[in-house]
């Protein structure tokens, strides 16, 4: 009997229908008093803070000056691809040209800071003396070019056999100065007074000055017509083809040349030598660095001395 009321009272709890519990929100809570002005309304719930994806991104304003331009993407991606490395420092364009920038702040230190790795073959490298070596060594067994600078004076000419060396190596297939040569300043750009009319120069209001610049003038032209006259060879004259693309090229070998002495071969010698990107380096009245050249592992490293801190976005320039 018992057990029989046992599973009637279970029955009837499990297979009931029972009333859904009613909650009055407005009746006391044994935790405290509970109103309707107290539940949190719909809208509330709104008032979040913003997802941050549609944030409107913070832009940080550039250190550099706002008449400069970040140099062109192909200009790091040609030197990337040949191991050429520059550490703490961009490359900027503006009115005056290509020159090199502090990308972060640079205190005075006694020890040097490397901020360029330039491969050697990059370079355009000719010795001082006789015989004439050239690194990499472009100039085929011969090819007229060498007559050319063969015919110079050795010890005053060392512009005219770099100028011919830049010349040819433009015209070299798959030589690096084919592409370096875009970002060259043009003869309207350059700043050489190789490329001044006479009436300009009388503008120097320094008779002497004007006279020596004439004569490196009269110069240029006189070995230009020596050697790109009208029977020269055709792989001669297609290197310069008027007297102004010669005189061009002499102003980039006086203006972004360096002279240092390096190992070439078995011999260490005495040489002229183009550098790309350390071309790029300015000189300036008010200068914050010294610049030095190191040769490891057949790099060279363009190192700087900071006389003076060197803050984010100022120009690097000795």
């Amino acid at each position: 009997m018992a057990s029989h009321l046992a599973l009637t009272l279970s029955s009837s709890l499990l297979f009931s229908n029972p009333k859904p519990r009613t909650v009055d929100l407005t009746r006391q809570s044994p935790l405290g008093r509970t109103s309707r002005k107290d539940i949190p309304s719909a809208s509330a719930s709104s008032s979040l803070p913003p997802f941050k994806l549609f944030e409107p991104q913070q832009v940080d304003e550039s250190p550099f000056p706002p008449d400069l331009e970040p140099a062109d993407p192909d200009f790091y991606k040609i030197g990337y691809a040949r191991s050429v490395r520059a550490y703490g420092v961009d490359f900027m364009e503006g009115p005056n040209g290509f020159g090199v920038y502090a990308s972060r702040d640079v205190e005075p230190l006694r020890r040097a800071r490397m901020i360029m790795e330039i491969p050697l073959e990059l370079m355009l490298t000719i010795s001082q003396k006789h015989p004439w070596m050239f690194y990499p060594d472009i100039v085929p067994i011969g090819h007229p070019i060498f007559d050319i600078i063969n015919s110079t004076d050795p010890e005053t000419d060392w512009d005219l056999r770099l100028a011919c060396l830049l010349l040819f190596a433009f015209d070299v297939e798959g030589n690096f100065w084919q592409l370096y040569g875009d970002f060259l300043p043009s003869a309207d750009e350059c700043t050489s007074l190789l490329l001044a009319e006479k009436e300009d120069l009388l503008e120097l209001q320094d008779p002497v000055l004007a006279s020596k610049m004439e004569q490196h003038i009269q110069r240029a032209i006189e070995f230009w017509e020596k050697n790109w006259h009208s029977s020269a060879p055709l792989k001669i004259k297609r290197l310069s083809q008027d007297p102004e693309r010669f005189l061009w090229a002499l102003s980039i070998a006086q203006s972004r040349s360096l002279s240092m002495k390096i190992r070439i071969g078995a011999l260490v010698q005495n040489t002229n030598m183009l550098v790309p990107y350390a071309d790029m380096l300015n000189h300036s009245f008010q200068p914050n660095c010294f610049f030095h050249w190191r040769f490891k592992d057949r790099m060279l490293e363009v190192m700087i001395n900071a006389g003076q801190r060197i803050k984010k976005g100022d120009e690097v320039a000795s």
